[in-house]
């Protein structure tokens, strides 16, 4: 029995449904967007794909219960990259990062079906209405290791494990060799040619076959730490890539050129849930801070690490340029001049480089 009514309307509220004017109610929880991200490898502790998964993880943490993060890992390119991105597109995924450059085609192909899901090709250069190319500065952090590993060696010969003979290796091979040569004009690099991007046992007999060619410091264009792990092995010096590699070779590294995709991925991410996303071509580098160097191994004297910090510095206020041919004229391999004296290369010369400058020994595959 209730002892008066006002007692009795508070249970009966209890029971009873109860509903808010349409006014007051709450409006349902939007769904998270979906986003894509497609890797050309397996997530292993440093590396290509390391740096791109971390990007995502930057995405989830700066975004919340606004985005839910889907990877696909190990997929091939061509036939089964195209695959994988149709599947994402349909989905529900408003948005698909596909980072490696074999990617390109499949993601516009997919593109062409989808237009209402946007496409994040990175290290593509072709756009479409729904698909941005994106691509990071990666010369500019490998002149400043090229300083470092100019400073470092002792026999004045540098070894590079590269994939592809693609602009974009192109410009890091041409970049490094300036850079050591910058503060070692006798410097030289030796270039071993994979055509591949992860395969760990055939980046590692690349490098031990550079070390046994007078090399003490190699670097890499390359999607493992395979190459890093040699030169701990061997006792020689390395320039990490993509990932600060420090845990494979404590002794080994000397410096490292990371790649920060953190910042940009979540910018996209967050221009498709506030609707100002446009296709654009973008390509950042130290100032925009996709680029960093440092991580500095301990046997690099402080003086060498200030020294290519300081030109970080400059390059990221615009003071220096790795294909400035500041004291004379810049020459292939082949004697040909490449960068007239007094000049700088634009973007358009770099994004179609198709040479080796002088100082790296051998010729570009056929």
């Amino acid at each position: 029995m209730y002892k008066n009514l006002a007692a009795a309307l508070a249970a009966a509220c209890f029971f009873l449904p109860f509903s808010l004017p349409a006014q007051q109610r709450s409006a349902p929880a939007a769904e998270p967007l979906k986003a894509g991200f497609v890797y050309v490898s397996p997530i292993t502790e440093a590396g290509w794909t390391r740096q791109h998964d971390e990007g995502r993880k930057a995405v989830e943490a700066a975004l919340g219960n606004q985005v839910k993060t889907t990877f696909v890992e190990n997929v091939a390119e061509g036939a089964d990259a195209e695959r994988v991105i149709r599947d994402l597109a349909a989905t529900g995924h408003k948005i698909i990062f596909t980072p490696s450059f074999g990617y390109m085609e499949p993601t516009l192909r997919v593109a062409r079906d989808f237009p209402d899901v946007r496409f994040e090709s990175i290290t593509g250069y072709k756009t479409a209405a729904n698909v941005t190319a994106a691509n990071a500065r990666y010369y500019e952090g490998r002149y400043l290791a090229g300083i470092a590993a100019g400073r470092m060696s002792k026999t004045g010969v540098a070894g590079y494990v590269a994939g592809f003979p693609i602009p974009e290796v192109l410009q890091g091979i041409n970049a490094f060799a300036l850079g050591m040569r910058s503060v070692n004009p006798q410097a030289s690099v030796k270039v071993v040619w994979l055509n591949v991007w992860f395969d760990p046992p055939k980046e590692r007999d690349a490098a031990m076959a550079l070390f046994n060619q007078d090399v003490d410091v190699v670097a890499f264009h390359t999607g493992s730490t395979a190459v890093m792990a040699a030169a701990q092995e061997r006792g020689k010096m390395a320039v990490a890539y993509h990932s600060d590699m420090r845990r494979v070779g404590p002794d080994a590294q000397i410096v490292a050129v990371t790649h920060q995709w953190g910042d940009y991925y979540t910018q996209r991410v967050r221009a498709v849930l506030d609707g100002s996303w446009k296709s654009r071509t973008v390509w950042g580098g130290v100032r925009e801070g996709m680029i960093r160097v440092g991580d500095f191994g301990s046997r690099v004297p402080q003086a060498v690490q200030a020294e290519v910090l300081a030109a970080q510095k400059a390059i990221g206020e615009g003071r220096l340029h790795p294909f400035h041919a500041q004291r004379a004229a810049v020459r292939d391999n082949e004697g040909r001049e490449v960068i007239a004296k007094g000049q700088t290369l634009g973007d358009e010369q770099i994004l179609q480089m198709n040479w080796l400058v002088e100082g790296v020994v051998g010729r570009l595959p056929r």
